[in-house]
């Protein structure tokens, strides 16, 4: 429990990125002479110990200190999914395991199939703007036919809007990322083909919270994250508040997820998201039981045992 304005408070995040030694290695490969260990001096960051359950144990930690009881973790690379996997078989109880996939890559199908049907991951991240191509492809398609007729309660995590991975360009490492790719109302041809499956569109739709809005209210099973420090508000002048005044309007309390976008230690988790996003929604005027689902009950009713 996190003590809220509204007293202790249960808190699900829905948006933890899980940063392996294997994601970290991943990066290495792509700029000569980068290592692990040159990346933590760079960045000043904590690498990660090589096994995975090394750090699951440390990010347990980490939330038992914040009082979170669950975290949705991330594998930020293909290819990453196992490092996820051994983490949720160590910490089923902590941990909901997403995985990212790039659906234009020749092993994607199978991918997919193999990580789903082990069993212990149960949402999958797509990324159009990074990897290039539009939702509405064949290539997606392809992979939602097969999910939805085999897994229908996975999760599908879609990142829309303003993309910027920090680690990469601190790193000196390119990112051909392309926006046009990035617009949330894609989904809107896409979500109601696939009734069984939850999409979740991250950041509050990243820049795009008018076309966000008009898929939520178009497609049932559309959720938003809250997760980041939402920078992209500076574009269109808003303040938190009025984010979440305009998704409540829409959406209403059962249609967002709490998350952070926390990624990497020493930082570990990032109480500061919550209490600027608790503050918000208590100025105004959010009840407790709403307050409740919010941040914890509605991961837990999606992805729940």
């Amino acid at each position: 429990m996190i003590e809220s304005p509204w007293g202790p408070l249960g808190v699900n995040d829905s948006h933890v990125h899980f940063f392996s030694h294997k994601f970290f290695s991943m990066l290495s490969a792509q700029k000569p002479g980068l290592t692990v260990e040159h990346m933590g001096t760079t960045l000043g960051w904590q690498m990660p110990p090589v096994a995975p359950e090394a750090l699951a144990r440390t990010w347990v930690e980490e939330l038992d200190r914040n009082g979170v009881q669950r975290a949705s973790i991330i594998a930020s690379l293909p290819g990453d999914e196992d490092s996820v996997e051994h983490a949720v078989a160590a910490f089923p109880d902590r941990f909901y395991g997403y995985f990212m996939v790039n659906p234009t890559a020749p092993d994607a199908i199978p991918r997919v199939q193999g990580a789903l049907d082990r069993g212990s991951l149960r949402g999958i991240c797509l990324f159009p703007a990074m990897h290039r191509y539009p939702v509405q492809s064949d290539a997606v398609t392809a992979i939602l036919d097969i999910v939805h007729a085999t897994r229908p309660a996975t999760l599908v995590f879609v990142h829309c809007g303003v993309l910027s991975v920090g680690v990469r360009d601190r790193l000196g490492l390119p990112s051909p990322f392309d926006m046009r790719f990035s617009n949330p109302i894609d989904l809107q041809t896409v979500a109601p083909r696939f009734p069984l499956l939850r999409f979740v569109v991250p950041h509050f739709g990243a820049g795009y919270l008018r076309e966000a809005l008009m898929v939520m209210d178009l497609c049932p099973n559309v959720w938003l994250d809250t997760s980041s420090s939402n920078r992209w508000m500076h574009y269109e002048g808003l303040d938190l508040r009025s984010v979440f005044r305009r998704a409540l309007d829409v959406g209403g309390p059962r249609r967002l997820l709490f998350g952070t976008d926390s990624s990497f230690f020493p930082r570990g988790w990032q109480s500061p998201v919550f209490e600027a996003q608790a503050k918000a929604l208590y100025e105004l005027g959010m009840k407790a039981e709403e307050a409740r689902l919010i941040f914890g009950d509605n991961l837990h009713q999606l992805l729940g045992d």
